[in-house]
């Protein structure tokens, strides 16, 4: 009994060990943070698309730290005849999409995530395709913070997200152990 109770303890103690690493060694692959106006323009990655594509997405996320809205009316870039912003929904069991004719609002002390499945950037006759590895730079309009260029990090073609795109940092997120279990 006392044998494995000690492997058990050395076991659980190797994947905290394990978790505790990753936890230094995990890097975001998008770093990089604009500012414009109140916002703050984070995450900003988009996919590969296959040769002969003619449309991408892209994703980022916007922060208002100011007092007023803002609202993301579009955008350009020179890989693409138009960039602009759409939304995905579920409606009776369809998954529907549709440009927002108007902007997407930021309101004021809020975070707005464009990403896969709802709010994003449709990039439409691409002129070529998006590789893996390529930055692709854009110019995003708004309508208070005016036109702000960056770059979107193009991720593999199933790629869900940058490494802290949900706010992990890049990090392991540790469930809550067992009742019983103690590190």
């Amino acid at each position: 009994m006392q044998i494995r109770r000690t492997a058990l303890f050395s076991i659980v103690g190797a994947v905290g060990c394990l978790a505790m690493l990753s936890c230094f060694l995990a890097v975001p692959a998008c770093a990089e943070e604009i500012r414009a106006g109140d916002l703050v323009i984070t995450q900003a990655w988009s996919r590969a698309t296959p040769g002969g594509a003619k449309i991408g997405g892209g994703y980022l996320t916007i922060e208002n730290k100011g007092s007023a809205p803002d609202r993301l009316i579009g955008g350009s870039a020179e890989v693409a005849a138009n960039v602009r912003v759409h939304e995905m929904t579920m409606n009776n069991g369809v998954m529907t999409m549709r440009p927002l004719e108007k902007g997407l609002t930021i309101e004021p002390g809020k975070t707005v995530r464009l990403a896969p499945g709802g709010y994003h950037l449709m990039l439409s006759d691409l002129k070529r395709p998006l590789k893996q590895g390529d930055q692709l730079p854009v110019t995003l309009e708004f309508e208070r913070a005016g036109k702000v260029q960056l770059s979107l990090d193009v991720l593999g073609v199933g790629a869900q997200g940058p490494a802290g795109a949900d706010g992990s940092g890049g990090r392991m997120q540790m469930k809550k152990m067992p009742s019983g279990m103690k590190m």
